[in-house]
């Protein structure tokens, strides 16, 4: 059946008038009446009395399929316009990547740079997060993927480990526990240790991961939301921070020390997506990056504080 005929049949039998029928259709009455008469070929029964004009029993029950077939086919042409529209959105919004502080070190830079070799037809935004941004900036749809650390226990958020590290502390020169930079010191030894503040709206995870899980004995008395405000006050006497070992590299500043923690367990940091996400370029992104975390690891982690 021709559903282009379908129209003009239902419009005569709503009408019940092929003049007018013609008219609703911007059609002429010979065109509508040979739509008609070319569905009661196909179909091998009449559908519609002339005299008045009224549908047949077999018009009357087309009717109905008429408008279900005429609803199903608008619904499959808009679902294919939505498709075309969610593509040709996919290829003008950019991939866009959190990264908070130095994200998960070496690993980072490079799974942006393979993405971008990978799928050049697909731009790239890199988004700076602060320390309080662990859920909100994937929930509220600021960010397609984000590196943090540590990785939240929260239902809509799945994550990939990307690298587990030593933990260290980052202090002063002047400070009591920058002699041991080359031994190390243990949680007990942090007891006094002013480690900066963080807003009260920070995932409780990354507290206890700031404060070695002992916040009210550790704490500062400056707030900060990202690294380098970390670095800034340790120089000028308001701190101390804490962090993975690879932070040392990435925020090597003179005059501040870094000093590894051995008891302290080991962290992660993950690459973060929303659960149940379907976009294929974020499929792509975390095949990409958890790759690349197997084999630069090890070689991160072999790396010495400076």
């Amino acid at each position: 059946m021709d559903l282009r005929l379908l129209p003009s049949f239902l419009a005569v039998v709503e009408e019940q008038h092929f003049g007018r029928a013609a008219a609703r259709l911007f059609l002429t009455p010979p065109a509508v009446t040979q739509h008609i008469r070319r569905l009661e070929s196909e179909l091998g029964t009449p559908l519609l009395h002339r005299n008045p004009v009224r549908p047949t029993a077999a018009g009357a029950r087309l009717a109905e399929h008429a408008r279900a077939l005429l609803a199903a086919a608008d619904a499959a042409v808009e679902d294919v316009h939505e498709v075309v529209r969610r593509d040709r959105e996919r290829t003008t919004r950019p991939l866009r990547i959190g990264i908070m502080g130095h994200g998960s070190a070496e690993i980072t830079p490079a799974a942006v740079n393979a993405y971008r070799r990978a799928r050049p037809e697909t731009p790239v935004e890199v988004i700076q997060l602060n320390f309080t941004e662990h859920v909100t900036a994937l929930v509220e749809g600021r960010v397609d993927l984000a590196f943090i650390r540590p990785m939240p226990d929260d239902d809509r958020l799945v994550g990939d480990v990307l690298l587990t590290e030593q933990r260290i502390v980052v202090v002063p020169e002047s400070d009591r526990l920058a002699d041991a930079r080359t031994e190390g010191v243990h949680v007990a030894d942090l007891a006094d240790l002013p480690i900066f503040r963080v807003p009260d709206h920070t995932p409780s995870i990354f507290k206890d991961y700031l404060y070695f899980h002992n916040e009210a004995a550790r704490r500062g008395r400056s707030v900060a939301l990202f690294p380098q405000e970390v670095l800034t006050g340790v120089l000028t006497g308001h701190g101390a921070g804490s962090g993975l070992r690879s932070f040392a590299r990435y925020y090597n500043w003179p005059g501040a020390v870094f000093v590894p923690v051995l008891d302290a367990p080991l962290e992660s940091s993950h690459l973060a997506a929303r659960a149940g996400d379907t976009d294929p370029e974020v499929a792509i992104f975390r095949a990409l990056a958890t790759t690349l975390a197997r084999e630069l690891a090890p070689r991160i982690n072999a790396m010495p504080l400076p």
